[in-house]
């Protein structure tokens, strides 16, 4: 067992946590990893205000662990969902994408700040501003990362910062979470490989592809979804990649995306100048494209449609090979970094 920065300052048995990702980390996923001593985020952005707290009263019937919950703070309902989180006292609030401005009221009642990064100066930033630790994420992550890959990332941003570092990005298994801890982490955040698993709601048909993939089968680019991030290769994905603007697929997007919100015309097309106007907001064709990604990932993950459906996934995905429970996988990688860092000590006697 490891004792670390990030597991006195969760109050969590093993330093792995959870990526919150949009669809996926549902509160059987996000109750699962938290129940086997991790800790589990659940990822709001896809949920109106009522569906956020009706899953965080879920997670807490599921566990009486330590748990999160995860905003981009530029999307939809961002500062509804956060209200609603501090409302819960949920005991950690993780951001991505903008200012935290709520730092002092979840301090107010106990709770931790976890700000989610890929740049080192955004990482410093955000100690700055008072968060409790950082994530930092390489380019090998599914979805968004930047330019920078996990092995620079990680002791650039430890060395800068004084607060826990989580590293993110090519994290799935126990010679990952030693190779972290040395970098200069306190911890591991792990995506790809908890949607490989017996509780994840990944469709089967994208479970086996991520099963069948080699680490050179994901791609990275801005088509997926307006920002560039990391996708699973299938001829959808290498088909985005030489097609050009998706004008009625971002139409019926968007669409899809004001009706999930329960928002009305007005609100929606008023969300989309707020996002505009955000510090990191995005200008309106990313928008768009964000919208017709949403729609894709929706049919990955809920259809296991492979002739429409895109599936995040990162570079990890080629060393993955099982479905095993989340309890499995966090006793796995533990013992394995035990015996990772064991025989690295022999090796240098």
């Amino acid at each position: 067992m490891f004792k670390t920065r990030m597991t006195e300052l969760f109050g969590i048995k093993h330093p792995i946590m959870l990526a919150g990702m949009n669809w996926i980390t549902e509160p059987k996923l996000v109750a699962a990893v938290c129940n086997a001593g991790g800790l589990g985020i659940f990822a709001t952005a896809a949920s109106t205000p009522e569906e956020t707290r009706k899953n965080i009263k879920q997670i807490r019937e599921l566990t009486d662990k330590p748990f999160g919950v995860n905003q981009i703070l530029i999307g939809p309902g961002a500062k509804e969902n956060i209200d609603v989180a501090i409302e819960e006292k949920v005991p950690v609030i993780n951001y991505s994408l903008g200012k935290p401005w709520f730092i002092e009221q979840v301090h107010g009642y106990g709770g931790k700040v976890l700000g989610t990064t890929a740049i080192a100066r955004h990482a410093v930033r955000a100690a700055e501003l008072g968060c409790d630790a950082i994530v930092i994420t390489g380019q090998e992550a599914a979805a968004h990362g930047a330019n920078a890959t996990s092995v620079v990332l990680i002791p650039i941003v430890s060395s800068q910062v004084n607060v826990p570092v989580i590293a993110a990005g090519g994290f799935y298994n126990g010679r990952g979470l030693a190779a972290a801890l040395a970098l200069g982490a306190d911890g591991i955040s792990m995506g790809s490989r908890f949607m490989l698993t017996k509780e994840s709601r990944v469709h089967d048909n994208f479970k086996r592809l991520c099963l069948q993939a080699t680490e050179q089968d994901t791609l990275y680019s801005d088509r997926f979804d307006g920002m560039p991030g990391r996708a699973l290769k299938t001829k959808v994905t290498e088909a985005m990649m030489k097609g050009g603007f998706p004008l009625i697929e971002a139409f019926k997007g968007a669409s899809e995306v004001k009706q999930l919100l329960g928002l009305s015309f007005g609100q929606f097309i008023g969300l989309s100048f707020q996002m505009m106007r955000a510090d990191e907001g995005s200008p309106l064709w990313v928008q768009a494209r964000q919208a017709a990604g949403a729609r894709r990932h929706m049919k990955a993950i809920y259809e296991g449609d492979e002739k429409e459906g895109i599936l995040f996934a990162g570079e990890c995905c080629g060393g993955i090979s099982d479905l095993p429970s989340v309890k499995e996988i966090i006793d796995r990688v533990v013992a394995e970094a035990e015996e990772a860092l064991e025989t690295t000590r022999k090796k240098l006697v």
